[in-house]
């Protein structure tokens, strides 16, 4: 049987030069764009396995390589010296380029056929999920969804400039993401078409099953409220 997504990876032109991004086909080859943005791991076995998730619930998902100027496509686990490596990359990367790239990802999501002319949305976990938060900000996206974006709360000054509705996940008991710092985000969002939603229970990277912090029941609740908001705001 043939599967019902199609995957590959494709070449992006950028203005700092041609880089990776792996693409998830929905079952009728064409949808709405979905930009999904890495944890600090790289596009790994998991990111890879969500870009197929959310091909099938219909959309053309790029998820572009984030760390390609220090290391192309970056696939690490979540502990030892895959984490040290992770942490190594994230430190050095170059803020400045990393919102060059994504500016392009969007573009280069909006041009391909597959989409035309449909609707963008961007979501990401944790690093990615920070860089959601940019790109509602940058990039004139239609919707954002960010998981457990750690250093939102330091970047509150783009909120001014975010017009699109977005949507943000956190975990309770998560430490890298204190819940002041969550209460942060709510308040500097007021006003604005946004949903933050808190896990009881739940720690950093929640959503990933390959993390011991892995949480099914607050990851399929979080799961059916990013569809539901992106169905709705991108179909």
């Amino acid at each position: 049987m043939t599967d019902a997504v199609q995957t590959s990876w494709v070449s992006i032109d950028g203005q700092g030069g041609t880089f990776d991004a792996y693409l998830a086909l929905p079952p009728r080859g064409s949808g709405p764009g979905l930009l999904l943005l890495q944890e600090i791991f790289g596009v790994n076995e998991h990111i890879r396995a969500v870009a197929r998730q959310y091909a099938l619930d219909g959309f053309v998902v790029l998820a572009p390589d984030v760390f390609w100027q220090q290391s192309r496509r970056v696939e690490l686990g979540y502990v030892g010296d895959d984490w040290q490596r992770a942490m190594a990359l994230v430190n050095g990367a170059d803020r400045a380029a990393l919102l060059r790239d994504l500016k392009d990802s969007v573009t280069a999501l909006q041009a391909r056929p597959e989409v035309a002319g449909r609707k963008t949305g961007v979501f990401g976990y944790c690093m990615g999920g920070r860089l959601a938060f940019q790109a509602a900000a940058h990039t004139g996206v239609d919707a954002a969804v960010a998981y457990y974006g750690g250093g939102i709360q330091q970047q509150l000054d783009l909120v001014p400039a975010i017009a699109c509705p977005i949507q943000l996940h956190y975990g309770e008991l998560d430490a890298n993401i204190p819940l002041e710092a969550v209460a942060q985000v709510r308040a500097a969002l007021s006003g604005k078409r946004a949903d933050v939603h808190v896990y009881p229970g739940a720690h950093h990277g929640f959503n990933c099953w390959a993390r011991a912090s892995y949480d099914p029941g607050s990851a399929a609740l979080a799961h059916g409220r990013t569809l539901e908001f992106l169905a709705t705001q991108l179909f």
